[in-house]
């Protein structure tokens, strides 16, 4: 057995932590926090590749497509966490943002690693998902050389669909067979190859990144405002009325009643209030401008 293979990446040892279980706790949480600015450089640095990724996402995405996800471990826990929450920040349909995770959901609570090996698998489960050519598939791996991710290409990529492929080493698989690669190279770890640390973190920043930016470029956001949000709790209904006033200038109770008559959509209710519209004109003028609240009110 070769005991002296020289490690690279993600998988390297990271020489200012050798002695991390001999550190007094207040240092080790500094070395661990200190470790995560790096994840914050690594998707500063891959900012022209995400921005190229989420116009051309953007621009299928309008057309009906999916957000597609495949991972497996923490990136496949990362993209669960990053489509769930597409639908009550921005109103983006559930069947719109869907995750291929090796060894399926129950791998989100219990680790199935074996499940990642497997090419098939991954080909097989997006396959189940019957991908389009209007649809965008993101592969996350940190190493860069899943299995199951690259079997999930294979299957987009026969369908048409576009792959953006997000890895934490450079010259890898999933950066090679993707049509838009995003190295996040994030280098050793503090605890050696645990990929759940800065390498988690920077897929975290990149997959926050992409899908808000393609949420903004889809019309989800008026200013900064997340004008597509679902009123489903107290909280929300709350900050639908904030918003509507925010964007209008008129009192909380003004808003209210246009949110209600508006069924509760912000979009509508800002429209309303800026045309003085009734809520089905105000409706009606936003689909002829592709949900844009800018352009309705221009």
């Amino acid at each position: 057995m070769n005991t002296n293979i020289t490690l690279h990446g993600t998988e390297s040892i990271n020489e200012k932590s050798k002695n991390l279980d001999l550190l007094e706790t207040t240092a080790l949480v500094k070395l661990l926090i200190a470790d995560q600015e790096n994840a914050v450089q690594a998707v500063f640095d891959a900012s022209s590749q995400i921005a190229k990724a989420v116009d051309l996402a953007a621009e299928r995405l309008a057309k009906g497509g999916r957000l597609l996800y495949a991972g497996a471990g923490t990136s496949g826990r990362l993209a669960y966490l990053d489509s769930s929450e597409l639908t009550p920040t921005f109103g983006w349909s559930r069947e719109r943002a869907v995750v291929a995770m090796a060894g399926g959901k129950g791998a989100v609570f219990q680790a199935a690693e074996g499940a990642e090996d497997s090419f098939e698998m991954g080909e097989q489960d997006l396959n189940a998902l019957k991908p389009t050519q209007n649809d965008v598939l993101i592969g996350i791996a940190a190493s860069g050389g899943t299995p199951y991710v690259l079997g999930a290409f294979q299957a987009a990529k026969k369908a048409g669909a576009l792959c953006i492929g997000l890895a934490n080493n450079p010259d890898t698989k999933v950066l090679e067979q993707s049509d838009l690669p995003i190295l996040l190279d994030t280098g050793a770890e503090v605890i050696s190859g645990s990929t759940r640390l800065k390498a988690g973190t920077a897929q975290k920043i990149a997959l926050n990144t992409i899908s808000s930016s393609i949420m903004v470029r889809l019309h989800k956001v008026y200013g900064n405002l997340m004008v597509d949000l679902q009123a489903t709790n107290i909280k929300l209904v709350a900050r639908a009325i904030r918003l509507t006033r925010l964007a209008t200038n008129v009192t909380d109770d003004m808003a209210e009643a246009a949110l209600s008559q508006a069924g509760w959509n912000v979009k509508t209710a800002i429209v309303m209030l800026e045309k003085n519209l009734g809520a089905s004109e105000a409706a009606e003028l936003l689909e002829q401008h592709q949900g844009n609240v800018r352009k309705a009110l221009e």
